[in-house]
């Protein structure tokens, strides 16, 4: 006749497994508990509530009566001198360019002043490093400036520059002696 043995390990480590187990459940939580309350009583923030929006208020945009700013149509007097169109203001286009045209204006310096026989010139320096003598009349910059005036301290430029609506203005510019 057999008996059955009950193994001995499987029993052991049962045994040891549920010991484990029941001390996870007897741990003190008085400390957590006592955070948890102490969060519980502090006073909520008070949320503020959303402003109020008014509501969009649409707009009807009729202009039938009017001349579409699409099509080109015919210009109205105040338009014609907005534009400029009568102006006497532009470039000279037949006019040969001069080397210093080649160069934005706020990329010349001026250095210096020299004069000779009672004739003065002023000195500007470029940006590939070559110093050009001009006198009043000659042309510098990008914007088709003309030299009006030399100084000790600054040369006066008059550019002609395009005024946005299709003509030209003139507009003062400077260049002064960098030290």
């Amino acid at each position: 006749m057999m008996t059955r043995r009950t193994p001995i390990v499987p029993v052991t480590c049962w045994l040891i497994l549920s010991l484990g187990l029941a001390g996870c459940s007897s741990s003190n939580t008085d400390d957590l508990r006592s955070f948890v309350n102490d969060v519980r009583s502090r006073q909520q923030a008070k949320i503020e509530p959303l402003p109020e929006f008014k509501p969009y208020e649409t707009f009807l945009y009729q202009a039938n009566d009017l001349r579409s700013p699409f099509s080109p149509g015919t210009p109205s007097q105040a338009e014609r001198v907005l534009t400029g169109n009568g102006s006497s203001i532009h470039p000279d286009a037949n006019r040969p360019r001069e080397a210093l045209e080649d160069f934005p204006l706020d990329t010349l310096r001026m250095v210096g002043t020299l004069e000779q026989q009672g004739q003065s010139w002023g000195l500007l320096l470029t940006s590939d490093g070559t110093i050009h003598r001009v006198q009043p009349g000659n042309y510098a910059g990008q914007n088709h400036g003309k030299i009006k005036e030399i100084t000790e301290y600054e040369i006066a430029l008059t550019e002609i520059v395009p005024d946005g609506l299709g003509g030209w203005m003139e507009r003062p510019a400077s260049l002064a002696l960098s030290e």
